[in-house]
């Protein structure tokens, strides 16, 4: 399946390819604690979006990634489990250039109708966060501070994260409140059946230097802000 959406990725445009990735976020039935061990009942249940794809593959392992969304009344939540051989993190500055480590994010379009109005949350494994915010609405600096996001990963705080022989996985877990997205989602929380757009990535850390997403990004494109690549999410009771 992985090589047909990649075969895809090549003979169609971007429009076409992001109508057809399409994942349906059901509710959350229980509590989830934001802990990086993806241990609940709700994340249990909740099946994993495809994939990823390797857009930009050229060499190295393919390390598969397992991410999962659920929903309530407050939050939507993320986690991402890393298969990865060679973790290392380094980067501490609130803002800073995480995307030199081992690092997942997601990218968010809470309206399908204003497809490039969306928001970034770029999170790498000793839990350094990078926000950006880029819609017709924000006059403020590239960066952005979003409320309430609780997030955690695997060597969350470490003030370094090496490559290890006994490296397996990393995780990263994350709620996000929709009071952040009220300026262009239809609903603050959304009702079943609203549509979002997004996306989800992995970048590698120094060694094995892999770009992966969930929803293909086709050439010509050559980075995640590909807004019109995001994937379709439709909210389910």
């Amino acid at each position: 399946m992985t090589h047909l959406i990649g075969l895809l990725a090549v003979l169609l445009p971007v429009s076409a390819l992001a109508q057809g990735v399409e994942h349906k976020i059901p509710r959350a039935k229980s509590a989830i604690r934001i802990d990086a061990k993806l241990d609940e009942k709700a994340w249990r249940n909740a099946k994993p979006v495809s994939d990823f794809i390797f857009n930009w593959y050229e060499s190295g392992e393919k390390e598969q990634t397992e991410a999962k969304l659920v929903w309530d009344d407050q939050n939507l939540y993320v986690s991402w489990r890393c298969k990865d051989r060679h973790i290392s993190a380094y980067e501490t500055k609130r803002h800073g250039p995480v995307s030199k480590d081992d690092c997942v994010e997601i990218f968010i379009s809470p309206n399908p109708e204003k497809v490039k109005n969306y928001y970034t949350f770029e999170i790498n494994a000793i839990g350094t966060m990078l926000n950006r915010c880029r819609t017709d609405w924000w006059k403020g600096p590239p960066t952005w501070e979003p409320e309430g996001v609780d997030y955690r990963a695997t060597y969350h705080g470490m003030a370094r994260k090496d490559e290890s022989s006994d490296d397996k996985e990393w995780i990263v877990e994350m709620a996000v409140p929709f009071a952040n997205f009220a300026k262009d989602a239809a609903h603050t929380p959304p009702k079943p059946g609203d549509v979002w757009r997004l996306n989800l990535q992995r970048l590698g850390g120094k060694t094995n230097k892999q770009m992966s997403t969930w929803s293909p990004i086709p050439p010509p494109a050559k980075g995640f802000h590909t807004p019109e690549a995001f994937g379709r999410v439709v909210f389910v009771k």
